[in-house]
């Protein structure tokens, strides 16, 4: 499973796995966004999916369950950075909004910045490579790399 993107000037990368922030980048005040259990279940098919969560509205069986996947509890942004470490960050995708995301997008092959309602934090800002409007934009982004090409392109 993988997905291949040739970026110009950047080269290719060969991404393995998605690591997601969930609250502020999956849900929104401890409830998934609408569709995101079914993209995710999509990407699954050419992504090993990691969810990482700090579990601020205390509800993570219930997003388990909703997700479809096993949520990661983590909760300061070196615990986030190591996991991407751990699995490797040239085939990494991460994505996320806040300031405990910020190493893991930057020292991720891409990062992706997302924006909801609960905002994104400067330090995300700064350490990704793309912005979205929404954490569907970001999945369809991995399932139609040519956006990524044409975006990251140098």
């Amino acid at each position: 499973m993988a997905i291949e993107i040739d970026i110009p000037q950047r080269g290719i990368i060969e991404l393995q796995h998605a690591v997601f922030d969930v609250n502020g980048t999956l849900a929104v005040d401890g409830i998934a966004i609408e569709g995101i259990a079914a993209q995710l279940k999509t990407l699954s098919e050419q992504l090993s999916i990691h969810l990482l969560t700090a579990g601020t509205h205390g509800n993570i069986k219930e997003l388990e369950q909703t997700l479809g996947f096993p949520l990661h509890h983590v909760v300061r942004g070196d615990e986030k950075m190591r996991y991407v470490q751990n699995l490797g960050p040239i085939n990494v995708v991460a994505v996320g909004n806040g300031t405990n995301d910020a190493s893991m997008l930057r020292l991720a092959a891409i990062g992706v910045v997302v924006m909801t309602s609960e905002g994104i934090s400067t330090k995300a800002l700064q350490g990704a490579d793309i912005i979205v409007s929404s954490p569907t934009k970001a999945i369809e982004l991995l399932l139609k790399p040519k956006r990524l090409t044409a975006t990251l392109r140098g």
